[in-house]
C-alpha cells in the first residue's frame, strides 16, 4: 500500500510562487510514477504534471515553463516537489499528488491511470 502526503498549498500573490510537496511512503518507490492533478469549483480534475520512475516529466500546456516537477528519494520515502512560479489566479484550485506503477513508460496525465492519491492541499491565487 502507498501512502502520499501533499502540503505547501498557500494564499499567494498573482505572480508569486509557491512550491508544493508530495512524500511517498510504501514498496518499490522507485517504480512509481507521480502526478499532479487540480480541481478547481465546478470544474473536472485536470492533470497538471507528472514525472516517471526515471525523472522525465510532462507538463500541461497552461503551466509549461512556470512549474517544475521533481522528484528527491531517500531511504524509505520518496518526495516529489511541484514548483510553481509566475502564479495565475486561474491557477486557484485543490492540488492533488497521486501514485501509479509504470516502468519504463513515460508518465501520462489521466487521473483514471493512477491507483493511489493523497487527500489534497489548496492553493488560492489572489490579490
Amino acid at each position: 500500500q502507498l501512502q502520499l502526503v501533499e502540503s505547501g498549498g498557500d494564499l499567494v500573490q498573482p505572480g508569486g510562487s509557491l512550491r508544493l510537496s508530495c512524500v511517498a511512503s510504501g514498496f518499490n518507490l522507485n517504480s512509481y510514477a507521480i502526478g499532479w492533478f487540480r480541481q478547481a469549483p465546478g470544474k473536472e480534475r485536470e492533470g497538471v504534471a507528472c514525472i516517471s520512475s526515471n525523472g522525465s516529466a510532462n507538463y500541461t500546456d497552461s503551466v509549461k515553463g512556470r512549474f517544475t516537477a521533481s522528484r528527491d528519494k531517500s531511504k524509505n520515502t520518496m518526495t516529489v516537489y511541484l514548483q510553481m512560479n509566475s502564479l495565475k489566479p486561474e491557477d486557484t484550485a485543490v492540488y492533488s499528488c497521486a501514485a501509479e506503477i509504470r516502468l519504463f513508460r513515460q508518465c501520462v496525465l489521466f487521473p483514471q491511470e493512477y491507483d493511489y492519491w493523497g487527500q489534497g492541499t489548496q492553493v488560492t491565487v489572489s490579490s
